[in-house]
């Protein structure tokens, strides 16, 4: 026992109220659903017309930071499986500061992802009914998530797993049935690896186009951390978390690179865009009766399963927050089936945002919720390399337990994440996603300053007193 660093206790309650319900098969599953959404079924499109054909290069650099994301994550979850995840984490071993804008960060870049998500329902909903505006599918398909979301933690799991389910079976029948339209005996001349070479090459932007498609890859990536957010609702989190990960991150790569190298083989780079879905394209250029239908409607499931992930992961946030008192306190409060309802209530903040902007921006509103929302989830994303470095090094001076997973090529590999995600953010001022620069910058130092004027003195003792109470609570 002494001073060594432990892990939550096993049991069916993670030691805040919320109860451990969700088994491995759930947290990949959630991870994948709230990753396989627009990024992939619409947002590449944008990366590809950025990149050319070199966006796969693009996103085998996004899943080699992902990985090295995971590795790190994976760890400190382990050590540490609470309802604050990295937030918690970056209070401990950063600073309460970090912590404080971590969670934050974090939580804005849901809740403002969730507008992402619904932007592009707008987008996909115009293919049946054109005439209807965006805000009103909007406003109708938030309304039965925010629903799903408030009844139990296994009601979500439920509907994310069946979600999830349709757009995995959806990504490999499209690796097939490109597959046999490229090389099967109903091939078309004008179809195949040339076209990956064609209209330009390779790079037809150049080295900084294929980076800056990076950027836009890793909004393919976003969700994957997820796991470490459910990590307090999970069972036995010392092997479903790992498992978990390891599972994600492989099987969201192969479908992504995969993928991408089909539809460029089919459809011409240069028709690339977010007006409409690559996938609905091919289907269209392919001429099979109804497919571009069924795929408009898969995609369509793809944004919901990743909006309702993001409401969850956005909602468990506010409840870490209000726990460790950086919110209001009622916020933490659950209702009759463990759901921290208020502070849902307030995630769906995005959803309201995305309505005004797709009705005052109808023509870029999907560009600029992702530009937003971007920002706090790769500053969260930086500060997990950050909190590893601190983590580690203090975790082995205090003789914490041998953990079960750790993260290879420690420091090198953990700095290498660490400046490969500066090096994009930075990146951005240049391009035309300069928005996630204007509108982090000053949503830092807003932060900052609330932290400072709200927690003064002994009262920033007192926060980081309670986070370790949190952290070491139950030791065996």
């Amino acid at each position: 026992m002494g001073n060594k660093l432990t892990h939550l206790n096993k049991g069916n309650e993670s030691g805040n109220g919320l109860k451990r319900e969700l088994k491995t098969k759930q947290l990949t599953m959630i991870a994948m659903g709230c990753a396989i959404g627009t990024g992939l079924f619409l947002g590449s499109g944008l990366a590809i017309s950025t990149a050319g054909p070199g966006v796969i290069l693009s996103y085998a650099i996004g899943a080699f930071i992902v990985l090295l994301l995971m590795g790190c994550l994976s760890e400190m979850t382990v050590a540490h499986p609470t309802s604050g995840s990295f937030g918690t984490i970056s209070e401990k071993y950063v600073s309460p500061l970090a912590g404080f804008l971590v969670r934050y960060s974090y939580w804005i870049a849901n809740v403002l992802a969730v507008g992402v998500e619904v932007s592009a329902i707008a987008v996909y909903m115009k293919y049946w009914f054109p005439d209807v505006p965006g805000f009103v599918w909007i406003l109708l398909f938030a309304g039965v998530l925010i629903y799903v979301n408030a009844t139990s933690v296994n009601t979500f799991a439920t509907f994310e797993y069946w979600f999830s389910m349709i757009k995995i079976s959806a990504i490999v029948g499209f690796i097939l049935l490109g597959s046999y339209v490229l090389f099967g005996n109903s091939a078309q001349p004008n179809m195949g690896p040339e076209n990956i070479v064609n209209d330009g090459g390779f790079l037809p932007f150049g080295w900084w186009g294929m980076w800056v498609a990076i950027f836009i890859s890793l909004f393919s990536f976003l969700g994957t951390e997820m796991i470490a957010v459910t990590a307090g609702e999970a069972q036995d989190p010392d092997v479903a978390v790992p498992k978990a990960l390891k599972a994600t991150v492989f099987r969201l790569s192969t479908f992504y690179i995969i993928t991408i190298g089909i539809m460029l083989m089919i459809v011409p780079w240069k028709s690339a865009g977010v007006e409409q879905s690559p996938f609905v394209k091919v289907m269209e250029l392919l001429n099979i009766p109804g497919a571009s239908g069924i795929m408009n409607f898969i995609i369509l499931t793809a944004a919901l399963s990743a909006m309702n992930s993001q409401l969850y992961a956005s909602t468990r946030m506010m409840f870490s927050l209000s726990q460790g008192k950086d919110a209001p306190s009622f916020l933490s409060k659950l209702n009759k089936k463990g759901v921290p309802l208020k502070a849902l209530g307030v995630s769906t903040l995005g959803i309201f945002l995305a309505a005004a902007v797709n009705a005052l921006l109808p023509g870029s509103s999907y560009a600029f919720m992702m530009g937003i929302s971007m920002f706090g989830a790769i500053f969260t994303w930086f500060m997990v390399f950050v909190s590893h470095l601190f983590f580690r090094r203090k975790w082995e001076k205090s003789n914490g337990r041998k953990l079960p997973v750790r993260m290879i090529g420690y420091p090198y590999l953990t700095i290498a994440g660490a400046v490969l995600l500066l090096s994009l953010m930075i990146t951005t001022w240049f391009t035309d996603f300069k928005i996630m620069i204007q509108f982090g910058i000053p949503w830092l130092l807003f932060l900052t300053a609330a932290y400072f004027f709200f927690k003064k003195g002994s009262n920033t003792h007192k926060v980081e007193n309670d986070t370790n109470e949190i952290l070491n609570k139950n030791i065996n």
